[in-house]
């Protein structure tokens, strides 16, 4: 056996251990792949339910925010109905409160007037 014989068969084992370690390594691998795809899957199944609860939520979310704003509105119109109605009675008062003020006054200083003027003649009446 010469040289060259016995460095083919050391490369034809050396070969043949490395196709083995290949196939090992390639089954190692191909089990990894079929687990983390098993493990896609399942997670992928977990988040459907989740999915579609986040999307109802959302959903829900939104109408609640659509009858807020509803009701907001309608409050809104109802203190500016309140508003103008308040201004309008107070309004009212003012002009009737200026509009009795000054007659009311003049009343009232007549009547004092009056009232001096018939104390001042009970006095002299009573001089007399």
């Amino acid at each position: 056996m010469d040289l060259i014989t016995v460095f083919t068969i050391v490369l034809l084992i050396s070969a043949s251990a490395l196709c083995l370690a290949l196939i090992l390594y390639l089954g190692k691998i191909t089990r990894s792949v079929k687990e983390i795809e098993s493990n896609v899957r399942q997670l992928s199944s977990d988040l459907k339910p989740l999915l579609i609860s986040s999307t109802t939520l959302s959903e829900k979310i939104i109408r609640l925010a659509d009858e807020a704003r509803s009701q907001i509105s309608s409050v809104q119109g109802i203190v500016k109905d309140i508003r103008g109605r308040v201004d309008k009675i107070l309004s009212l008062e003012e002009k009737i409160r200026s509009g009795f003020e000054t007659p009311l006054n003049s009343l009232l200083k007549n009547l004092t007037a009056i009232s001096s003027g018939f104390e001042a003649f009970w006095n002299t009446y009573k001089r007399k």
